[in-house]
């Protein structure tokens, strides 16, 4: 049995007459997935629901109008509020410190009539929030989004965002005779031209293979979703556990072999470990029925079992992200299972507890995700820009409006990065996938509740026996360091938690000497009492550098004494970085 056959085969064996559990094992029979289909849409409605994401974004109207109509009514009904908001537009506030705004920072926006446009802007936008915000009976998330699209609106209008109406761009029209709107404008015109084509992303010079993705490795493993690369050891000895990395299904994995100077995989390799790391394919529309069950048995499953094949009796297991939140079922299910092979799990910037997803939790409800099944339904899996846009909404000053000053406005390139690189290398979810978990994990946060069920039972994160190592990042907002926190809530093992600097991925590539790097690491043993989040960000001091030392450090802890490297028995399949990653 080849392994490009594992896809149907590798399933678990349960006795649905006795309602048994077996642990998972490769077999060579076919059975039917655990998870059925869901049901065929092609009436109108799906149709319709599809073109009509194309116009919002992927947004759901109804979701949108039901906060709207909830948040409208109360406010109706509330003199007291609608005697607040009238007290706050007649009194003013223009001692608004402006400054205090990245986006009026520059101090050409203390100087007539600038500060009055930046101040003007300001109290429009507290009035708003106010307005958006503490109105009793309206159900919190609905408040939360009419807040949030009330600030992607007006942010539309600050007037940082035009010519006239800022003075940096004044003065560098000044400068350049108008020269810098003239380049702005064919900037505008280049990207608009690439947008109607279906590519949006400007080339990079950067390339997977060239400059990317260039430790040096081979991939030992390929099925139907995944190729398992194994880098090449550089130290004489490694420790008789390899690493297994699991990155998110999001991205191509190279996230973490950036670039020589910026590659986690390259540094664990150079500590003495043995490193794997799956790269997932990038799905089409034949992929559409692939199931969560899949990912685990394709995915982790699969790899972990090559992993042993080799000789290997435990592994050091990694998950960066979604592939974190993939790892800890796993981790479940074979902890449930007696299955000893993990003897630890590090999660890097992964949620288990989705009740306090942070702002992303506000595009997930029935609405919401009943329209994106519709959407899917179409091609088969979610568009990579689909995706990507949610994200850049949460953070729309940074990576939409300050991007449209740059290049349209001041006639600046971003200057092309190994990062900005990876950025745009963004893959598809696979539709059924992709529905399963935001319905399952993000909806109704199956996982912390115990309701996730693997192989057909539920699994639970307190079944988790071995150490835990979890990062969060200080200004994620793809998972928020106190969504992450709540996995001390979860586990009954010892965790060894870090908050380290910057965001989703720039702390997560926080290599020794990166400047201007520090961390927070505390740790809860089995039976400590539980801290809040906030407390535990009090109690524990900065440390300056890089996290990942001190991970190397915990890991090599948790290890046997080194040995020589295994013999490779098998002939590898290709080198690094492999297939799917350039598809």
């Amino acid at each position: 049995m080849t392994l490009l056959s594992v896809r149907r085969n590798a399933r678990v064996k349960y006795d649905r007459q006795n309602r048994r559990h077996h642990a998972w094992q490769p077999s060579g029979g076919k059975v039917k997935p655990v998870t059925a289909r869901p049901k065929d849409k092609s009436g109108i409605d799906t149709a319709w629901h599809a073109a009509l994401g194309q116009l919002t974004g992927g947004l759901s109207p109804a979701a949108l109008a039901t906060a709207y109509v909830d948040w409208s009514l109360h406010l109706l009904a509330s003199p007291d509020k609608q005697v607040e908001l009238l007290r706050q537009s007649l009194t003013g506030g223009w001692d608004i410190e402006a400054d205090q705004d990245p986006r009026f920072a520059h101090p050409s926006w203390a100087t007539f009539p600038y500060n009055y446009f930046a101040q003007g802007f300001l109290m429009s936008q507290n009035w708003w929030d106010n307005a958006t915000s503490d109105l009793p009976g309206v159900d919190p998330k609905h408040a939360q989004i009419v807040n949030f699209v009330a600030r992607q609106l007006i942010d539309i209008i600050s007037p940082a965002n035009f010519a006239a109406t800022n003075p940096q761009v004044m003065a560098r029209t000044v400068e350049e005779h108008g020269q810098n709107l003239i380049r702005g404008a064919r900037f505008w015109i280049e990207d608009f031209n690439r947008l109607i084509s279906g590519h949006p992303r400007r080339p990079s010079v950067h390339c997977v293979g060239k400059d990317l993705a260039m430790t040096s490795g081979d991939v030992v493993m390929r099925n139907d979703l995944v190729e398992l690369i194994r880098y090449h050891p550089t130290t004489k000895t490694v420790r008789p556990e390899p690493i297994l990395i699991v990155p998110a299904w999001i991205m191509k994995y190279y996230i973490l072999d950036l670039t020589q100077q910026r590659s986690l995989v390259a540094y664990l390799r150079d500590q003495g470990f043995e490193v794997y790391i799956m790269s997932w394919k990038d799905p089409d529309k034949d992929d559409a029925d692939l199931s969560m069950q899949d990912y685990l048995d394709l995915g982790i499953r699969a790899s972990v079992e090559h992993i042993k094949q080799s000789g290997a009796k435990h592994i050091h297991a990694v998950g960066y992200c979604l592939g974190g939140t993939l790892l800890s079922i796993a981790a479940a299910a074979m902890a449930r299972d007696q299955d000893a092979t993990f003897c630890t799990v590090s999660l890097l910037a992964s949620q288990v507890d989705f009740s306090e997803p942070g702002e992303l939790g506000l595009f997930i409800s029935e609405s919401q995700i009943a329209f994106l099944e519709d959407m899917m339904n179409t091609h088969g899996y979610l568009k990579a820009d689909q995706m990507a846009g949610a994200f850049q909404l949460l953070r729309s000053n940074d990576l939409i409006w300050s991007r449209v000053i740059r290049h349209y406005l001041l006639g600046e390139r971003t200057h092309d990065n190994p990062l900005l690189a990876w950025n745009g290398d963004a893959t598809r979810m696979p539709a059924r996938m992709h529905s399963q978990y935001l319905r399952r994990l993000f909806l109704k946060n199956d996982l912390a509740k115990g309701r996730f069920k693997v192989d057909g039972t539920s699994v639970a994160m307190t079944d988790i026996r071995c150490p835990i190592y979890c990062v969060a990042t200080e200004t994620d907002h793809v998972s928020p360091w106190r969504s992450v926190y709540r996995l001390l809530l979860l586990a009954d093992t010892d965790v060894q938690f870090v908050l380290t600097s910057g965001g989703h991925n720039g702390g997560i590539l926080s290599e020794p000497g990166h400047p201007r790097r520090h961390f927070r690491a505390g740790h809860k043993s089995e039976g400590d009492a539980y801290v809040t989040a906030d407390d535990w960000f009090a109690d524990h001091k900065n440390q300056e550098g890089s996290w990942w030392a001190h991970w190397v450090a915990w890991l090599n802890g948790q290890s046997g004494p080194p040995q020589k490297p295994r013999p490779v028995t098998r002939q590898p399949i290709t080198a690094a970085p492999g297939h799917y990653v350039l598809d």
